[in-house]
């Protein structure tokens, strides 16, 4: 809005200005012109005036002025002038108007021959003298022009702001609506340029607000669909409890995967469901270095079955997060290295303190990724094509998508880079840190 506003005015002020500036050149040459008129006027009624007067004895003298001088010769002989050093002739006897250097000055002359008296009139003025009166009187007439643009510039200053205060409401109301507020702009003096932008506004809400409707619609009717086979599970699981023995490791396992699956639709629902802005609200101070041990905690056994040494390295570490979503975070992680890391890898998970950040990374020694895919990674239902023996690895392609919306939501910046080991990928992701005195 600042920048539209100083667009007008600056453009405004720079227009005025210029046709000031071309007008007052323009009235310059003019005066200029129009004053050696007058001049010249007033030089010829001199030579006149000289010509009546009685010039019969040269020792007749007139009064002298600084800035006019003159010479009356008769017969070749000096019978007047203004000035006791002028006893030469000031310029040719060529009767009309011209010019000459004398006594330090240009002079503008007029040559007049009188036949009544047979003699040569030869008057002059300083020209410097005309100049100066000249630029007196533009001056005068320009710099009260000058002195009125800062005025300009104020009124015009208060006119644009006022033609643009309902583009400023505009802005104002859609800065202050909230992430899920999508109703109409009212703008109670609209005035018709805006009227585009107004409607434009107003139909692209409702769009929004069709395409949010219908996604809460398609998570309810998602968020069903995944319900009712894993409740249906739950039904068959507590009639088969009482077929089993109570005692039986393989069913104890079953339920409490099918558990876990009930809890990670809800959250993952939930997650899905909110808003950045809703979602930062449940934010907490957790320790991700605890986090990371808790996590690994649960998924050491995976890790086991492929002999694959999972290491935990750095420090106590605050972030401001969900613990749900930064675990779901992790697990997907760590789910990722287990898959595409071979019996007898090495896994590392490294939670530790980088300046005012604090950095989470996940990195294995399996095959890695080209550096030209880093960007493909976090796509929806991306399977990259990696070597032959990790090739038959099962996944849907949603796990790092979930990564990077999670660390989204967290304002955190989700990166891959080469692993330290041999060979392999590390999964960066950059937290902003949580002082420990705003958790106390």
């Amino acid at each position: 809005m600042r920048s539209i506003r100083f667009f007008l005015i600056a453009s405004i002020l720079a227009v005025i200005t210029l046709c000031n500036f071309v007008a007052a050149l323009q009235g310059y040459r003019a005066s200029l012109e129009e004053a050696e008129q007058l001049f010249d006027r007033q030089l010829y009624q001199t030579v006149e005036l000289i010509t009546n007067l009685h010039t019969g004895h040269f020792e007749s003298r007139l009064p002298h002025q600084g800035d006019l001088a003159y010479q009356v010769w008769h017969n070749d002989k000096l019978v007047a002038l203004s000035s006791a050093s002028l006893t030469t002739p000031i310029t040719d006897f060529s009767p009309g108007f011209g010019h000459a250097n004398f006594d330090g000055y240009r002079w503008r002359t007029l040559v007049h021959y009188d036949n009544t008296h047979d003699n040569w009139v030869i008057a002059a003025e300083r020209t410097d003298l005309r100049y100066m009166l000249a630029e007196s009187v533009i001056t005068q007439a320009v710099l009260p022009i000058l002195l009125g643009i800062p005025l300009a510039g104020l009124l015009i200053w208060l006119i644009v702001s006022r033609g643009l205060k309902p583009l400023r409401d505009l802005s104002g109301q859609l800065k202050n609506k909230q992430a899920n507020d999508l109703t109409p702009v009212e703008i109670p003096e609209l005035k018709s340029e805006l009227a585009q932008v107004y409607h434009s506004i107003n139909a692209l809400m409702r769009r929004l607000g069709t395409a949010l409707d219908r996604e809460k619609r398609f998570t309810a009717d998602a968020a069903h669909e995944l319900r009712t086979p894993i409740s249906a599970l739950k039904v068959q699981l507590h009639n088969l409890r009482e077929e089993l023995p109570a005692e039986n490791q393989a069913f104890a396992e079953l339920e409490a995967g099918v558990e876990r699956m009930q809890h990670l639709v809800e959250q993952l629902l939930s997650l899905y469901r909110s808003t950045p802005e809703e979602f930062s609200r449940n934010f907490t101070h957790l320790n991700l270095y605890q986090l990371a041990q808790d996590v690994i905690a649960t998924q050491h056994d995976d890790f086991e079955k492929k002999q694959q040494v999972l290491e935990l390295e750095g420090e106590e570490c605050l972030v401001e997060g969900d613990p749900f979503a930064l675990a779901t975070l992790l697990q997907n992680l760590l789910s990722n290295a287990n898959k595409y890391t071979p019996e007898g890898g090495s896994v590392r998970v490294t939670a530790e303190p980088v300046g005012n950040h604090v950095c989470l990374k996940v990195e294995d020694s399996g095959p890695g990724i080209a550096p030209t895919d880093y960007g493909k990674v976090f796509e929806r239902f991306q399977r990259l094509n990696r070597k032959r023996e990790v090739a038959a690895t099962q996944g849907c392609g949603l796990g790092l998508t979930i990564v990077r919306h999670i660390a989204d939501l967290h304002h955190a910046r989700a990166s891959i880079a080469p692993s330290s080991f041999d060979s392999g990928a590390a999964f960066i992701i950059l937290f902003k840190k949580a002082e420990e005195n705003e958790h106390r």
